[in-house]
């Protein structure tokens, strides 16, 4: 596996992210990784960031987790997100310099999952969204009717911010958006990573290129 390297992104003249890239050789495509709430102590470290950072470099397939503004070694401040949004589209236009004319996903977590479903449906180049724990019981997900492109909506039995008649809901509306529902997890995954990794894993197979050599294809 590619190790990851410190990267460095730049949004604005007074806000620059801290990020971790990997970028195989012959990658056939990239995905951006949010992190949860920058407030409620989410960051690029967050053990299900970093299992899903796993599974998909596993894939061969080119990463980048990143610190929204004001966490970490990021600067600027929270920016309730809309700030992030552009954090984001940062991370998007990082991975796409450095993969070339692949496909590119975003995977969220959490709030993350929200800037990702936002930036989804506002940026063509994204190619496939993952959804992990959509806090559907706080936010507005309806963005998801203009992306259009495969959707894995991720989430636990036990999640209090997911629950789950507003899940069944929400992956019914969409004919885009495959479900995959882990027993038993809370919002946290405490647990239940490795089912997580499997759900992502499946996830990622189902949009990258066809023919493309990567590790770890069924």
């Amino acid at each position: 596996m590619i190790p990851e390297a410190p990267a460095t992104l730049a949004v604005a003249p007074d806000v620059a992210l801290e990020g971790r890239l990997a970028v195989p050789a012959g990658a056939p495509a990239g995905v951006v990784i949010c992190h949860p709430h920058p407030l409620y102590g989410g960051d690029m470290d967050n053990p299900v960031v970093v299992r899903v950072q796993q599974v998909c470099a596993e894939l061969g397939l080119a990463t980048l987790r990143f610190n929204f503004r004001g966490v970490g070694g990021s600067s600027g401040t929270h920016g309730g997100a809309v700030g992030e949004q552009d954090d984001a589209r940062a991370a998007l236009d990082a991975l796409a310099r450095a993969t070339g004319t692949g496909p590119l996903a975003v995977a969220g977590y959490s709030f993350g999952a929200w800037v990702a479903a936002l930036v989804g449906y506002r940026d063509a180049r994204v190619a496939a969204l993952a959804l992990i724990a959509p806090p559907l019981a706080t936010y507005d997900f309806g963005g998801v009717e203009l992306t259009r492109v495969p959707t894995l909506a991720l989430a636990g039995t036990a999640d209090p911010y997911c629950p789950a008649g507003d899940f069944q809901r929400f992956a019914a509306r969409f004919a885009w958006v495959t479900p995959a529902v882990i027993e038993g997890a809370d919002h946290f995954f405490f647990g239940k990573l490795y089912p997580l990794g499997e759900a992502i894993g499946d996830w990622a197979r189902g949009w990258i290129p066809t023919g493309a050599r990567h590790r770890g294809s069924k």
